[in-house]
């Protein structure tokens, strides 16, 4: 039985329909007829037409005698050797290359593509083929090469997947190969056993698709979500085409009558667009089916329109949303926040007065180029500029954050079963957040991360020192999740001895932050043990306080006053309140309570203002002489080793005596302190409290407050 015949075919016109929809790049367009030919030294062999013709849509003024030769050696390399489908092996990089032709890789991608398998699989070395064709295809041919052909035993794929995973951070190119060669070999592969069939596809669904989705590659990713979901599916995939096959024999088709709508709307407002039908792939309106259930005729595919340049894209919105009747639910803006793979568009959804609902997605033409063929669709990215030589320094300026992320923490992995339990749940989570720093930058998280993910996103391992977060202006611990569009401070200590704690682990999501903490844990084996004992050594004051401590609320912050105050009430004594243990230089005010005595209280005090509603009248009160004063203070921290010895020597520094302290178990890596301290100068107290603040792990010091008066 031929590839063919146990294959699908992607999603594209079916008869009697052509008029109503338009395909996507048709990547299968490669017939066998075209692969073969006779070869003339000095002029293009007929084998390669198709290629030739595909490539010169893209570069139209492209040199195409490097093709020839490439052809020439492939073809020479390789002959006598045959496919187990039973053609000749020249058949498969002609389709690779035709692969890559289609979605507009440059002349060097196509030539180190005709030549992808000839030094693993002849006679042709490397030093041969860099020889022939230069240094830059000699690159991409050792790229390829060195990934090796993949055993796909459960051993042999994590050793495998990491040498991908590096030729792909060293050129992209490599990967868009890479990528091309599975397809064709995936449309070929009705040869094999079906259990072969069954764990090629896996590895296709669990790897490779989600890298083709990270490069933005959208054209190989859907067929090849295709023909994995035939393998794997075969029923639903054949339940699935039956509607698609039931949807095009319709007489009616509402999609190409709100088509039609939409170039009437945009004729009127003047702005010059092409309004198209793309058709869904299998795998896509299988997931609207089960998200919708039964599906209507609009269903099956969605709008695209093209403008020329990015404004038009908004009018292009805003004559939709005037017009017609928009979902907003719907729209989304990858625009002005493209997604992590480079993807732009504007997607949008309008609805008829029938029920009937069309996606709509707007973009430039040269955004529907990148959204098609993604990185491929860029060219050369590493060619310098003619006035920036980079000294044959590879440079990669399009190469997308999350590559950038796994080429460092893959180095890291301490072993291949690690990496590729690690590898395959970061490619499981196929959508990205932003979020911004205080300093304007940005990060580019998975959904899901954490301000653990945060801090080894932006520092590496020297987020082991990280002690909190700020998310949005307000203190969070580093367990919170992050939302898209979140502002995160992260709150990093001084102290060299800092250490990530083993909870971490359960708030971290990206492999870089689990890897660093994992290696650092491995590395101190000796910390588990000290974690147990950490809230023993946050409770230890390591000076001994001048008094035994004593609680707050026991008159810790109260003092003798008599000295202190003077109260305009003939007889009457003073009393601090303890509510807002005022001390000089407050601006203090007092009220009469029963036996003779006044409170006296900060005048910003929130009992002042309950008490003045209430009608009591306030006793003049000022302070008297004496510099002195004892006032106790609360202070947030995040808990590390040394912090309380750090924080006692700040006050010690600042002439501070601690009457009394105490020190609260950890929360969720929050600690709670209390001092009272005796200050030889009332003066004093906004410079001890600054002082402490600068403790790395405090972030917020204040007066003690109690309720009541």
């Amino acid at each position: 039985m031929s590839a063919e015949a146990t294959n699908p075919a992607t999603p594209g016109p079916v008869a009697g329909s052509a008029a109503r929809w338009r395909a996507r790049i048709d990547l299968r367009r490669l017939g066998r007829a075209a692969l073969l030919g006779p070869t003339a030294r000095d002029r293009l062999p007929s084998a390669i037409s198709h290629v030739v013709d595909a490539h010169r849509a893209h570069y139209p003024g492209a040199d195409l005698e490097p093709l020839r030769r490439a052809y020439v050696l492939a073809e020479s390399s390789h002959r006598g050797q045959m496919r187990k489908s039973g053609e000749p092996y020249i058949t498969h990089p002609l389709a690779v290359t035709l692969i890559l032709a289609e979605l507009g890789a440059e002349t060097t991608t196509l030539t180190a593509s005709l030549l992808h398998d000839t030094v693993e699989d002849t006679d042709v070395t490397l030093d041969q083929v860099g020889e022939e064709f230069g240094a830059e295809v000699r690159y991409l041919v050792d790229g390829v090469t060195k990934l090796e052909k993949v055993d796909y035993g459960a051993a042999a794929e994590p050793e495998t997947f990491r040498k991908m995973l590096v030729a792909t951070g060293s050129d992209v190119r490599v990967m868009s190969i890479k990528l091309a060669d599975r397809l064709h070999n995936m449309r070929t592969l009705g040869v094999m056993r079906p259990e072969k069939q069954a764990r090629i596809a896996k590895v296709t669904r669990d790897v490779l698709i989600p890298l083709a989705e990270r490069l933005g590659v959208q054209a190989l990713k859907t067929e090849l979500e295709d023909l994995v979901f035939a393998i794997l599916h075969p029923e639903e995939y054949e339940y699935t085409r039956e509607l698609i096959v039931d949807n095009a024999s319709r007489a009616d088709d509402p999609l190409a009558d709100i088509a039609d709508e939409v170039r009437g709307v945009l004729r009127e407002a003047g702005i010059q667009a092409e309004v198209l039908i793309r058709p869904r792939h299998f795998v896509s309106v299988h997931r609207v089916a089960r998200k919708r259930g039964e599906l209507r005729g609009a269903d099956f595919g969605r709008l695209l329109v093209l403008v020329n340049e990015d404004a038009d894209c908004y009018g292009v919105l805003g004559e939709l949303h005037t017009c017609m009747t928009p979902v907003v639910s719907e729209f989304k803006d990858f625009i002005a926040v493209p997604k992590f793979n480079l993807y732009q568009s504007l997607h949008t959804a309008v609805a008829r007065a029938d029920g009937q609902v069309a996606e709509v997605l707007i973009r430039t033409y040269q955004m529907h180029k990148v959204a098609e063929a993604g990185v491929i669709a860029l060219g050369n990215p590493y060619a310098p500029a003619p006035d920036d030589p980079t000294d044959g320094e590879r440079v990669d300026p399009t190469r997308p954050g999350w590559l950038s992320r796994l080429l460092d923490w893959q180095e890291g992995a301490p072993d291949p079963d690690t990496f590729w339990s690690t590898l395959r749940e970061d490619l499981a989570q196929d959508r990205e957040i932003t979020v911004f720093r205080p300093d304007g930058g940005t990060l580019g998280l998975p959904e899901g991360a954490s301000c653990v993910d945060a801090a080894y996103a932006q520092y590496g391992e020297d987020a082991h020192a990280c002690i909190g977060a700020r998310v949005n202006g307000r203190l969070a611990t580093l367990s919170t999740v992050l939302r898209d569009g979140d502002t995160v401070q992260l709150l990093m200590g001084q102290d060299p001895a800092s250490e990530p704690s083993r909870e971490w682990l359960e708030h971290a999501h990206t492999p870089a932050a689990r890897i660093a903490i994992q290696r650092w844990l491995a590395a101190h084996p000796a910390h588990d043990d000290a974690q147990e004992s950490e809230p023993e050594r946050l409770l230890e004051i390591e000076e001994a306080p001048a008094t035994a401590p004593r609680p707050v609320g026991e008159g810790a912050a109260l003092r003798s006053t008599t000295d202190d105050i003077v109260v305009d009430r003939p007889g009457a004594t003073a009393r601090l309140a303890g509510c807002c243990t005022p001390v000089p230089p407050d601006e203090v005010t007092g009220f009469a309570v029963r036996g003779g005595v006044v409170t006296v209280h900060r005048v910003e005090c929130a009992a002042v203002e309950r008490m003045k509603s209430a009608g009591r009248p306030e006793v003049g009160v000022r302070w008297g002489d004496t510099t002195e004063c004892r006032v106790t203070l609360h202070a947030e921290s995040f808990g590390r080793p040394h912090l309380l010895a750090d924080l006692t020597e700040a006050m010690a520094l600042e002439g501070a005596e601690i009457v009394s302290a105490t020190v609260e178990p950890p929360t969720q890596q929050r600690v709670r302190h209390t001092y009272t301290v005796q200050l030889p100068d009332a003066a004093h107290l906004p410079a001890l409290m600054r002082a402490m603040r600068n403790v790395p792990g405090v972030y917020d010091v204040n007066r003690a407050q109690t309720s009541g008066a």
